[in-house]
């Protein structure tokens, strides 16, 4: 699934902001304190939500007066359009997810809860549940969907608690499939946040298919990676010698007392570097080729700041295999290197700008000024430095 647009209202910095058409790649540039983390946070919240509910996601956050944009009295409102590119691909019905948040005696609810889809550019959208305040309704005969002369079929269902989100609940079950689909869609949403000092850590044996997002089981996936997908592991060494000289080969070892290093080895060298004896740049780059190489990729990455360790020079490379990644899955990135965005596409950059305290987010494919200058031999990364991106310094 890839969401083609994202609308937050009334949510931190956020009273109305929208992102439209990011594609499978897209990179976010602003100044600090315009609203890069707070984006990415949208989706963790999002998720938080949906593992749990929305009055502890707004608690892990300070509740909802802390959330609610400033002056405003809500409600806190995200809207997500998408379609499911395994089924019909470009051509799939596109899907909306509109969730409003307000509070009553304290506590964070869910005021109103739609999952809907449209039959083509002008049919009346079915709504798969639209649920207020824990009680709603559900389509039943989603099979259905789209045949002529169809008319849906709801029930009335009725949640434990109006902080729930119905995803949740209906999700579970197989014949809600369009809900089941997006409710897997934001579980496997991956937010990295990662350490480089966690990830030089040995680990406890054990398995671990995906990396975490602070990067402490890269061992783990390594040894997953190594032993049941090959292929793929080769291409990370490879791509790894090719940006890191004389990496030859990684390799997860267990210790005598039962854990797993990672092991580097040059090609100089007769005997492995274990990973603490690696530079910082080295094993996040191999952490992201690891991440990006996973056999079940996940439908969004949200990476910050990927540029901290690395050598300039490899910035344009691992915006490449952002980009290969964003061909199966979808890729958000926040930075401030104008190095990196000097290797990237108009289309795949958005800026972030403050006007009247509240931030709104941009895109440089719609600024004719800049499009010209990039027309006439610029790249972004320059025009960044120069100060072309109104309200956006590196």
């Amino acid at each position: 699934m890839r969401i083609e647009k994202l609308t937050v209202r009334n949510y931190r910095v956020f009273s109305d902001a929208c992102i439209t058409d990011p594609g499978g790649f897209a990179v976010f540039i602003g100044a600090n304190g315009t609203g890069k983390s707070t984006l990415f946070d949208v989706f963790a919240f999002l998720r938080d939500a949906l593992q749990d509910n929305v009055h502890v996601a707004l608690t892990k956050r300070g509740g909802f007066r802390e959330v609610v944009s400033r002056g405003r009295s809500g409600p806190i409102s995200f809207e997500v359009k998408f379609r499911d590119l395994t089924h019909g691909g470009e051509k799939a019905p596109l899907a909306t997810y509109q969730l409003d948040i307000s509070e009553q005696a304290g506590r964070g609810v869910v005021e109103r809860e739609v999952l809907k889809y449209r039959r083509g550019q002008h049919g009346r959208p079915w709504h798969f549940l639209d649920f207020r305040r824990g009680e709603g309704q559900a389509v039943t005969n989603e099979a259905e969907y789209g045949q002529t002369g169809v008319q849906a079929q709801r029930e009335q269902q009725r949640l434990d608690s109006p902080d729930i989100l119905a995803i949740k609940g209906l999700g579970q079950f197989q014949r809600f499939r369009v809900v089941s689909a997006f409710r897997r869609l934001i579980e496997r949403w991956h937010l990295s946040d990662f350490h480089i000092r966690a990830a030089r850590s040995s680990q406890e044996h054990g398995y671990a298919e995906h990396l975490s997002p602070q990067g402490d089981n890269l061992p783990l996936v390594t040894q997953f990676l190594f032993e049941n997908h090959p292929d793929k592991f080769n291409n990370v060494l490879k791509r790894m010698a090719a940006r890191v000289p004389g990496i030859s080969d990684v390799e997860a070892t267990e210790t005598v007392d039962g854990r797993l290093v990672l092991r580097f080895r040059d090609g100089v060298f007769r005997d492995p570097f274990i990973a603490r004896h690696v530079s910082d740049g080295t094993i996040k780059m191999f952490a992201y080729l690891m991440l990006l190489s996973d056999p079940s990729p996940h439908p969004l990455l949200c990476v910050e700041e990927p540029e901290n360790q690395l050598y300039p020079e490899l910035l344009h490379e691992l915006a490449e295999e952002f980009r290969e990644y964003g061909a199966k899955g979808q890729v958000m990135v926040s930075t401030h290197s104008p190095d990196f965005i000097s290797g990237l596409r108009p289309e795949e950059v958005f800026w972030l700008t403050k006007r009247d305290g509240f931030t709104e987010i941009r895109r440089v494919q719609d600024d004719k000024q800049i499009l010209a200058l990039l027309e006439e031999g610029d790249n972004l990364g320059a025009l960044w430095r120069q100060g072309l991106f109104e309200g956006a310094h590196p």
